[in-house]
């Protein structure tokens, strides 16, 4: 039998707080999904003139990350990235009803070595989403630090 370590809405709240919070202070509307380990919403806020399409972006990034266990940049990252053309993985943004996100936005959540969920985020550029995004990590290993778990903040992120 093995122990889980499940995030619930009062870590998925924090972590949308301090998205939005860096989202505000580098000037960019985001839309920020935190998602259980099975990729389904636990928390989703769209910031007050953000993007009509953010919400839906920003699960599917965080329902890849969780579920493949790796920020969804990673999959085009030149050179090996696994969806650029001629790759392995290349067409895996088709699946699963184009739900599947392979750009930027989208870390999975690393807690004592697991994966407990995602967070995806839609609204700026690549690097103002990797800011938000990592903000959220932050703020969860800093609200789980106490309790003695480990967090992996991080933008690039594989398991």
């Amino acid at each position: 039998m093995k122990n889980l370590v499940r995030l619930e809405i009062e870590e998925a709240r924090a972590m949308v707080h301090a998205a939005i919070r860096k989202s505000q202070e580098i000037g960019v509307l985001e839309t920020v999904c935190i998602v259980d380990e099975g990729g389904y919403p636990i928390a989703l806020e769209r910031m007050n003139g953000a993007r009509i399409t953010g919400p839906q972006i920003a699960w599917n990034k965080a329902f890849t990350a969780a579920g493949h266990k790796r920020s969804t940049h990673l999959f085009t990252t030149p050179p090996n990235g696994p969806a650029l053309p001629g790759n392995e993985a290349f067409g895996i943004q088709w699946s699963f009803d184009g739900k599947f996100a392979v750009f930027v936005g989208g870390f999975p959540i690393v807690v004592d070595g697991e994966v407990v969920g995602g967070v995806g985020l839609s609204g700026g550029n690549g690097e103002q989403d990797t800011a938000a995004g990592v903000a959220a990590l932050q703020a969860l290993a800093d609200l789980l630090a106490p309790a003695g778990h480990e967090v992996l903040v991080a933008a690039d992120i594989k398991r």
